[in-house]
């Protein structure tokens, strides 16, 4: 499948800007199944400082905002050719060892809700992946997707204790749990083609865990399924904020309006 992209993200500051410094994730990387065409990147009122790949392997760009800039937009956009893997993404990558995908965060430290969520999943007879769907399936049970229920400090254990959130907060959960019965875990941001819509108003997540005999392989439990050729990976970290597609540094101007435009659609080969 072949998918077009763009993406559109602008921030505003409640004064103008003496020196701040952002960095972006918003470069898709090329793993099993995912080709990248083509990708560009432009910027209003910032110019680019370093491009560089983290400890994850996530592209990442580091950009200055203008002295004096009151607003900034990124703009990217490109093609992805992607293939089915049935979310199977397969070797480890990255400067981070498989056992960091094992620790806790702030982000992903269960609790009793959590550990009530654990309890329940069935282990299935057939299997890792099985038991992890399985697992995936318990965490929408138990917490619904409500847009703007939390925001991206939310921890997953208070996420699981609201009994709502977004997908972020349901891949916090699942790597969460997974870790706490041994399973390296680990986060996943990008772009996801909905069935029903072009226009979007945010990226997506996802998350991963690590089956010996497969690899990484993803699992979306905001939707109920391993990613397929609709999904778009980004970057991947411990938990949002290894992969944010924007985290930034300002030492005099505060954000106050964040917007981002975001369309992904089809494309036929040819065009």
């Amino acid at each position: 499948m072949r998918l077009q992209i763009r993406h559109t993200t602008r921030y505003r500051f409640a004064q103008e800007v003496g020196y701040a410094i952002q960095r972006l994730r918003l470069t898709p990387k090329e793993t099993q199944g995912q080709k990248i065409i083509d990708w560009q990147m432009v910027y209003e009122n910032a110019h680019e400082e370093l491009v560089y790949d983290d400890q994850n392997h996530n592209h990442v760009t580091l950009i200055t905002v203008d002295e004096g800039a009151r607003e900034v937009v990124v703009g990217c956009s490109g093609t992805v050719e992607t293939q089915d893997h049935a979310g199977v993404v397969g070797l480890h990558c990255g400067h981070l060892p498989l056992w960091s995908f094992l620790s806790y965060t702030d982000l992903t430290r269960p609790g009793p809700k959590i550990r009530q969520i654990i309890a329940r999943v069935e282990r299935s007879e057939e299997g890792m992946v099985d038991t992890l769907h399985n697992l995936s399936a318990a965490i929408l049970e138990t917490v619904e997707y409500v847009p703007g229920a939390t925001n991206s400090a939310t921890t997953a254990e208070a996420a699981a204790a609201a009994g709502k959130g977004v997908c972020q907060d349901h891949a916090h959960i699942f790597i969460a749990a997974a870790r706490a019965i041994d399973i390296p875990a680990r986060y996943v941001s990008g772009y996801l083609m909905m069935d029903d819509r072009i226009e979007q108003e945010a990226t997506h997540a996802w998350a991963e865990a690590w089956v010996p005999s497969l690899g990484w392989v993803g699992f979306d439990v905001s939707n109920g399924i391993s990613p397929d050729p609709r999904y778009v990976r980004v970057a991947t970290g411990r938990d949002y904020r290894d992969a944010a597609p924007v985290t930034g540094v300002s030492f005099d101007a505060v954000t106050e309006d964040f917007h981002v435009e975001l369309a992904v659609e089809q494309r036929s080969a040819e065009q």
